[in-house]
């Protein structure tokens, strides 16, 4: 039996949120944050990481970092990826001035079944948990402030972020 079913059924009340974000200390990678085995948000991330990220069982890499921002190696890691056999997609965001064009592109990338699990990171974690919480609330058909919760657990801090995400997800809600 699922372990939160089990804390439910023994009268403990848990967060789901709270229940699925797991933190982890991962060699090259700030900032991990793995939700079950779904997806893992984290910060800054070295090339000689995605090796590490492929054996956990990652399918995807989804960078979400601007080719100019200091120590964003895209063609490191693009080369890294291709070397360990993992998928990588580049989608600069810049978290000052969120595009929902940005987002549009994320959520054709994080819902296709072939890049699942998804391993999502920008410098921090802000911009990955953001994506991951606009995510959270159209295909997963979750509470606002659910996703909220979660998104702040994986490194949400910025109030520009949270808004873009909120708006975007509330602009494109079906």
């Amino acid at each position: 039996m699922h372990w939160l079913k089990v804390l439910v059924l023994a009268g403990i009340s848990v967060s789901l949120a709270q229940a699925q974000v797991t933190k982890a200390t991962l060699a090259g990678v700030s900032n991990f944050a793995q939700v079950e085995t779904t997806v893992a948000c984290a910060g800054a991330t070295t090339p000689e990481a995605l090796e590490g990220i492929k054996k956990m069982g990652f399918k995807s890499v989804i960078n979400l970092r601007l080719a100019t921002e200091q120590g964003a190696n895209i063609e490191a890691e693009t080369a890294a990826a291709k070397a360990a056999g993992i998928t990588f997609v580049h989608i600069p965001f810049n978290g000052s001035m969120p595009d929902p064009a940005v987002a549009d592109q994320f959520m054709k990338v994080i819902t296709d079944p072939a890049n699942s699990p998804a391993f999502i990171h920008c410098a921090s974690g802000n911009r990955a948990a953001a994506m991951w919480m606009i995510k959270r609330i159209l295909i997963d058909k979750w509470d606002p402030d659910k996703a909220s919760d979660e998104a702040t657990q994986l490194g949400l801090t910025s109030p520009v972020l949270k808004k873009f995400a909120l708006d975007y997800a509330q602009a494109h809600k079906k």
